[in-house]
């Protein structure tokens, strides 16, 4: 064994001047024990310090500038007006029953339904007769580029994913036509293969920021977020040591940390100077925070499965979705009242038959899809018909949310209100949080999920509603907790540096 090994494991704690020479302990346990957790924390937390700062401070550009994404209220606020005079076929009714989902909207000047089937299957018909949905092309989707971001498009190209486009959730569009806008800002827009519509955007500066922020902290590069399996086993071995370093780091800032009467020479509470004194001071006082922190963040995988909710039993969610006929809709009536109307759809939720109509600025109106005229759903059937998506229990409580609370709630902005919310008496405790409006289920929680929201959510973006609604106290919190992490991790990282290029004598 080389004499620079040797000392490396040597127990000494790490920086300290006045450490008492090594010598025979009456309690061999201890003293290993001791020796190995400043082993673990001087090796692990040299590469762990390195992850935290990285992790810190994309934390805090991910405060500002939020991963890529294209909002409804977005996407309504550019897609066409629907052409009424040229609405005039509804779409045939399935063999499998009625649909789960029934939209009008326009796809390149041409009024079409999209129908999502009660197997999943989704399918693009024509509202107008003798005419059928233009083919997603590079032409096409240069034009609907064009009309959408309101400027000529420089180029276009055809992609499977990029990184902005590689989660789950586009593969349902894939490929995808990637058209680059000729205006200041740099964006680009990405249509979708089968629905034909705008399905992403960003812009020069979201990109760049994002290089900084979301891509480095979720670890998100393409070429491996395009594999789940791969991605989570990455973030979940990457995580744990970093676990390690921050329990030994907590253990070790309270063994050297003399508050009583038996001080450190000179009186001093801590035995460290210098960088060794930056790094002990800002772990101990931020170091609870940095360890649920990255606790959280590698519970973001959900190793084990153990917050996944069982799959709901799809006969009774398809009975409750779309358990109803759909009555035929006057199209000409429903054209004039719905002027402006950027999205129309048809749903049939517990039984009840409505249409909501959608216009640029995002607001929504509910009609009666029997008779045209306002109306809502009625919440006593709601109730009814949502007692057959929990089978195994009784609906103990029911509740109209007008205001968020701790599970309802959105990151930056209030969430959809006002939220019916039931609560049911089966094993798993389970909720649903339903529109009163249309009766739409928006969310099932579980007690395994409403765990979840505090053992991440909570720990890791601080998601409250006092600290959420009342901005820009929630920045402070962050940045406050942040900095305490950068200087912790930064001196570790020079502390590490100096440690592995140091040459004992």
């Amino acid at each position: 064994m080389s004499r620079w090994l040797r000392r490396s494991l040597a127990w000494r704690p790490i920086g300290c001047s006045d450490a008492v020479p090594r010598q025979r302990h009456r309690r061999p346990f201890l003293h290993a024990a001791k020796r190995w957790l400043y082993i673990i924390h001087r090796w692990i937390g040299i590469a762990s310090c390195l992850l935290f700062a990285m992790w810190f401070a994309s934390g805090l550009v991910m405060i500002y500038v939020p991963y890529p994404s294209l909002s409804r209220a977005e996407r309504l606020a550019h897609v066409q007006p629907i052409d009424w005079r040229r609405v005039t076929l509804m779409p045939p009714t399935g063999p499998n029953g009625p649909p789960r989902a029934l939209a009008l909207e326009m796809r390149d000047a041409v009024p079409v339904w999209r129908i999502e089937h009660a197997d999943g299957e989704r399918e693009t018909l024509a509202a107008a007769p003798g005419t059928l949905p233009p083919p997603v092309t590079a032409a096409y989707a240069a034009r609907v580029a064009s009309r959408f971001g309101g400027a000529p498009v420089g180029r276009v190209e055809r992609i499977e994913r990029d990184q902005w486009t590689v989660a789950g959730g586009f593969d349902r569009h894939r490929p995808l036509w990637k058209a680059a806008l000729a205006d200041r800002a740099g964006t680009e827009l990405y249509v979708s293969a089968s629905t034909g519509g705008v399905v992403q955007s960003t812009t020069r500066t979201a990109r760049f920021w994002n290089w900084l922020g979301s891509v480095p902290h979720w670890i998100y590069p393409t070429i491996l977020r395009q594999d789940n399996a791969a991605w989570r086993g990455v973030v979940m071995w990457v995580s744990g040591p970093c676990i390690a370093a921050a329990i030994t780091g907590i253990w070790i800032g309270i063994l050297r940390t003399r508050i009583g009467k038996r001080r450190f020479k000179g009186g001093r509470m801590v035995p460290y100077h210098g960088w060794m004194l930056w790094h002990h001071v800002a772990g101990l006082v931020g170091g609870l925070f940095l360890l649920t922190w990255i606790f959280s963040g590698w519970l973001s995988v959900d190793p084990g499965r153990l917050f996944t909710s069982p799959d709901p039993d799809p006969q009774a969610e398809a009975q409750y979705v779309a358990g109803a006929q759909l009555p035929a809709i006057d199209l000409v009536r429903l054209g004039q009242v719905g002027t402006g109307a950027r999205l129309v759809e048809v749903s049939a939720f517990a039984g009840q038959a409505l249409v909501a109509l959608s216009d640029g600025e995002g607001k929504r109106r509910i009609l009666s899809a029997t008779t045209l005229a306002p109306a809502r759903a009625d919440r006593t059937v709601i109730e009814q018909a949502a007692r057959r998506l929990v089978p195994d229990g009784r609906l103990v409580r029911s509740d109209l949310l007008t205001a968020p609370d701790l599970y309802w709630y959105g990151l930056g902005d209030l969430p959809a209100l006002p939220m019916l919310r039931l609560q049911f008496d089966d094993p798993a405790r389970t909720w649903l949080h339903i529109d009163p409006a249309t009766g739409a289920l928006y969310e099932r929680l579980d007690a395994r999920r409403r765990a979840y929201r505090w053992c991440y959510d909570m720990l890791h973006k601080w998601d409250l509603n006092a600290l959420m609604l009342h901005r820009p106290l929630w920045d402070l919190w962050l940045w406050t907790f942040s900095i305490l992490g950068l200087v912790t991790s930064i001196s570790g990282v020079w502390i590490g540096w100096k440690r592995l290029v140091h040459r004992p004598r």
